[in-house]
Order: C-alpha cells, then structure tokens, then sequence
C-alpha cells in the first residue's frame, strides 16, 4: 500500500502539471493530500510534516542558494541595459559578409549573453526580438533562423553562472553527503557550486563547437539558407570596426571574468561573486543610462519587480518540492527508487543510462526547476551510492540533459519563448523543425560526455584538486 501511494504521488504531481496548474502549489497540494489520506490508512505518519517548517528556514537561509536572487538581478538588469543590441549589431557587421556569417554571429553573442545572464527565458526574448526579423530579412530559412537562436539562447542553462547549475549544485551537494552517510563515512567529502561551475565550461564549449560545426557544413552544402550580406556602404570598417567592437565588448566579458574568475579561482564563494555580477550590472546599466530619474523610475524599478517574481518563483517550487521530498520519503519512496535502480540489469551504467532517459523525457512535461527539486533529491543519492560514478560528471550531464529538455518539441519552454516573439514569418512548425538538428547535436554531447568523463572533471581536478 505505501508503495502503491508513493508512485500514485509522482503520477498525480505529473498530471495536474499537464493540466497546466501552478508547480508549486500542485507539489505542495497534492503531496499534502497523499499525506492526509495515507493517514487515514494508517501508512503515513502525519509527525514527518513536523520536518517541514525547519527545513523550510533551511532553504531560505542557505548562503549557496543567496547567489540565486543576485545572478537572476544581474540577467535581467543585462538585458534592460541593452548590451545585446550592441553585441549583435556589431559582430553581425564582422561576419555577415560570409555565408552563414550572421548564424555565426549569433552563436558567439549567446555564448556571452549566456555566460553573463544565465536566464534562458530573459536571453531568448532579447535574441528573438533583435535577430530573428534580421535573419529573415537577409534571406536565411526561417527554420535555420529560429533553430539556431533557440539552441543558442538555451546556452544561459549550461554556461556558468546558470541558475541551474546554481540549484543542481545545491542538491547534488546534499545528495553527496547522504549517499557517503549512508555509506558509513562520517567525514564525508563535498561538492559544491563552485565544482559544478569548472565542470560545466570545457562540455559547454564543446557543445558550441558542435553547434559552430554544425552552422559551417550548412552554409558549405546549402548555402542559399544562409546567405552573405552585402556590405553596408555607411557601416564602419577596418580600425572603426574593430574599435567598435572593442568598445561593445569590454564590459560584458569584464563582468564575465570577474564573476567566473573570482569564483573559479576560490577568491569568492557563489553567493559573493554573484553580488560582483548584481552590482556591475548595476553600474552598467546606470552608466548606459542618459537621465537618472528616467533609469531609477524605468529600469531599476522593473528589474527589481522582476528579479522578486522569479526569486519567490523559485523558492516557492523549492519549498513545495520539500514538502514532496517529506511525503514521498514517508511512503517509503526512496527506497523503492533505491532497490529499483541497484537492481537494474547494467549494474551503475544502466542505472545511470535510466535516469538520464527518464530526465529526457520528463523534460516534455515537466520544467527543469521541477526535474532539480523532485527528481534529482530522489535518485541522486541512490546512484553517488554506486561505484564510478563522480558528483560532478553526474551533475553535469543532468545539466546537460535538462538543457535539452528546454529546447526539444513539443513543450520547450525556449520554444514557447521563442514563439511569443517570433515575427509572423516564423510558424510554430519552423521552431519545431528548426530545433530538431540541435536537439540531435545535445544529445550527440551527452554521448561524448558518457564515453569522455574526463571532459566534466578535468578542470574541476585541476582548480581544487582531488
């Protein structure tokens, strides 16, 4: 009978979000009525709840989870600031003369917009609205067009500081531990943020290389799909050129490395760095602004309405997806999922094979955010458990399989972004079939990632040691 409630659990929470309720409020909800009426069975101790409230001031009072607010200020001031405008503007004048040049250039800018925002829904809008009426403009095919800045803008999911990897740090971190308690070992070691961040950076660039390659052999064997773009009589060129886009790019990877650096190289934690990225948005903005009344009122206001919207979002689903963790646990859930993956056929490859194939495709119904919260605390110890299998490759590759579930039809959220921006040349068929190559190349990443562990813990290894 628990086991039967524990599954029922899970199913319930999957439907009602197909039905397109509030995640948070249907974690909470519906975890809170299992709780009652396994109660009324006499198979759920109503006493576990007691746990909630002080895991509750946990959550809040986490200094890892303190950088989230402040990464998510830094994204959204970025954006108000207009630096994408100038990135785009000026790298499509240095490589649209090449067929394919502007895809090109719009695959470096969402690689800088990514590393410096790290908010797939605020860079999409931004690249959608800037890019997409140009590329069509220009004669690129409109599925090349939208594919390309989708998977593009999905970048801010793998690239540090990503929100995600934020969260995934957090609980692969707790996940860790227990599985070395429950281990025997009473000194466990720790992963952290700041491990998950180094990891993340030789797959992400890899995975632009992918894209980069993928971009090339299209415009070599199609290349009425992405055509050269005639000069600009009037545009800058030579040393204009190149001191326009020095000028554009001296901020933005300023910012970059002063946040990356002063986390990678252990001079501050997360949290800290992230405060280094809130306030030198800040003053960019501010120095990009002509008149300081019209800034505070315009943009300060906004950015900090929307940074307590997507914060309280995210601890509020954090703060469900406990009270989830309590029940399904009580139901004795987890050890269910442990027996359930110890006694695969494989060993640890097809228990970790199942999980990343279950990530896969509870991406087309659930967001990531739901996936880190109620997935990962639940299968995560039981495969650190397993012999071979590091904190930070497992973490990566979940980074990397919840950036595909962003980005793959029909229930990407970057899809739908996309969509809501789009100009009207751009059908929902074009985004569908446009991503389909770049979803095709994630995976081919993952692959890579299985087989070249080494890609994810090398640099990690090199920084800390261990």
């Amino acid at each position: 009978m628990p086991e039967v409630l524990a599954v029922g659990l899970v199913v319930a929470i999957c439907t009602v979000l197909m039905a397109g309720y509030p995640v948070a409020l249907t974690l909470g909800g519906v975890s809170l009525a299992f709780a009652l009426f396994g109660n009324a069975f006499g198979v759920f101790q109503l006493s576990l709840l007691l746990a909630l409230p002080p895991r509750v001031f946990g959550v809040v009072t986490n200094d890892v989870l303190l950088a989230i607010p402040l990464f998510v200020f830094m994204g959204v001031m970025l954006e108000r600031s207009r630096v994408a405008e100038d990135l785009l503007e000026t790298l499509g004048r240095l490589f649209s003369t090449l067929t394919g040049g502007l895809a090109i250039a719009v695959l470096i800018v969402g690689v800088l917009l990514a590393a410096a925002k790290g908010i797939v829904g605020a860079t999409t809008v931004t690249m959608g609205l800037i890019v997409l009426p140009t590329m069509i403009r220009h004669g690129y095919d409109p599925r090349l067009a939208a594919g390309t800045v989708a998977a593009t803008a999905t970048l801010a999911q793998i690239f540090p500081p990503a929100t995600v990897l934020v969260l995934l740090g957090d609980q692969m971190s707790n996940a860790y531990q227990a599985a070395q308690l429950a281990q025997g070992i009473f000194s466990p070691q720790s992963v952290t943020v700041s491990d998950l961040f180094a990891g993340a950076i030789v797959p992400a660039f890899g995975l632009v290389l992918l894209y980069l390659i993928f971009l090339i052999a299209v415009a070599t064997i199609w290349p009425a799909s992405s055509p050269a773009i005639p000069p600009d009589p009037g545009a800058p060129r030579g040393f204009a050129l190149a001191r326009r886009l020095a000028v554009v790019m001296v901020a933005p990877l300023a910012l970059i490395l002063a946040v990356l650096g002063s986390i990678l190289g252990g001079i501050a934690t997360p949290s800290e760095s992230a405060s280094i990225g809130a306030v030198g948005a800040l003053l960019l903005a501010a120095f990009r602004s002509e008149a300081k009344v019209s800034w505070q009122r315009e943009v300060l206001a906004p950015v900090l309405h929307r940074t307590a919207q997507i914060s309280c979002m995210i601890f509020l689903i954090l703060i469900g997806a406990t009270l989830f963790s309590l029940v399904f646990r009580g139901f004795g859930g987890d050890d269910m999922v442990n027996h359930a993956l110890t006694n695969l056929p494989g060993g640890t490859s097809g228990a970790v094979l199942t999980v990343m194939v279950a990530i896969f495709l509870l991406g087309f119904v659930m967001d990531a955010f739901e996936i880190i919260f109620v997935v990962v605390p639940i299968v995560a110890p039981v495969l650190l458990k397993m012999p071979g299998v590091d904190p930070v490759w497992l973490g990566v590759m979940m980074a990397m399989n919840l950036q595909t579930s962003y980005m793959h039809p029909p229930l990407g959220p970057t899809l739908f972004y996309l969509r809501g921006v789009a100009p009207p040349q751009i059908t929902t068929m074009h985004i569908y079939v446009g991503i389909i190559p770049f979803v095709l190349i994630q995976l081919a990443a993952l692959v890579l990632l299985w087989y070249l562990p080494g890609v994810a813990t090398w640099l990690p290894h090199k920084l800390y040691g261990g």
